[in-house]
């Protein structure tokens, strides 16, 4: 979580309800960023968040560079206007029915952090960082 923490700081993050609604109580709002909740729900509001009942809307609000944080539907809307994709891969096989949408070709891997190989987490499971970039 340093890692995705020191990536955003500063700058707003966009997320669904669903996704914001799984971050824990204390942890909400993510501090140092606008959070900025997009949510289909008329009547939706919570404290510290900026609610946009669409995409077009959520990047109004946050009115700059913005760091778009799940679920995957969010995602996949968003993938048509990022030029940088910041990809945490964990090398570990869960059951789920949402994943993030695949990167196509149109994307070129800048850097990848180590470099080679993976990073191992204190309960073992080995994952690195991926940046990703391609013209808009």
């Amino acid at each position: 979580m340093a890692h995705f923490r020191d990536t955003t700081q500063g700058c707003p993050v966009i997320m669904g309800r669903s996704t914001w609604d799984s971050l824990k109580p204390k942890f909400r709002p993510l501090p140092g960023r606008d959070n900025i909740v997009v949510t289909r729900q008329s009547d939706w509001a919570a404290e510290g968040a900026i609610v946009a009942h669409s995409l077009p809307e959520a990047f109004e609000e946050a009115n700059r560079k913005a760091w778009v944080m799940g679920g995957s539907q969010i995602y996949a809307e968003a993938l048509p206007y990022a030029s940088l994709a910041v990809v945490t891969e964990v090398d570990i096989d869960v059951p789920g029915d949402a994943f993030a949408p695949e990167l196509d070709d149109s994307w070129t891997l800048e850097s990848a952090d180590p470099a080679k190989g993976w990073h191992t987490s204190t309960n073992g499971h080995r994952y690195r960082y991926l940046r990703y970039v391609r013209p808009v």
